[in-house]
């Protein structure tokens, strides 16, 4: 079914790491280190400055992947992995985009399903990588026959 989309990568899209969202999100997951958005705390830390929590790129845009049609609901979040070289700087812009990393199709006890793996990556304005994050999707057999492709 999207065979085809592997290899495939989004535009590139400017995110800004924001204090304000950044002390959001750190409440919304009650993660409520300093070194997020205390600013003293982020001066005198290792960093110099304060970072945002290691699943904060979950906020971001990632562009879209021509011809990758997935359904708005019914998708299974299969699993997620975050890679860092460094961490995210509050203030700084992350240029993110999305990479279709392989599709698979398998038979379970509930019809068949489909498993799409992407990689999401965050670069610096220089275009060094920040981090990757691997997603697997799981499109099930409900999901799959409600699609028109």
């Amino acid at each position: 079914m999207y065979y085809d989309q592997i290899g495939k990568k989004s535009n590139k899209v400017k995110n800004t790491v924001e204090r304000g969202a950044v002390k959001k999100f750190a409440e919304a997951i009650r993660d409520l280190h300093p070194i997020y958005f205390d600013e003293v705390v982020g001066e005198k830390s290792r960093y110099g400055r304060n970072i945002a929590p290691p699943t904060y790129p979950r906020v971001f845009d990632y562009g879209v992947v021509e011809g990758l049609n997935l359904p708005k609901k019914g998708l299974i979040h299969g699993e997620q992995e975050f890679h860092y070289n460094r961490p995210l700087f509050v203030g700084e812009d992350v240029y993110c985009y999305t990479v279709i990393k392989d599709y698979t199709e398998k038979v379970g006890k509930q019809g068949s399903m489909g498993i799409l793996v992407t990689d999401a990556i965050g670069e610096d304005l220089e275009g060094k990588m920040i981090f990757s994050s691997k997603s697997t999707i799981i499109i099930n057999e409900a999901v799959r026959k409600g699609m028109t492709i």
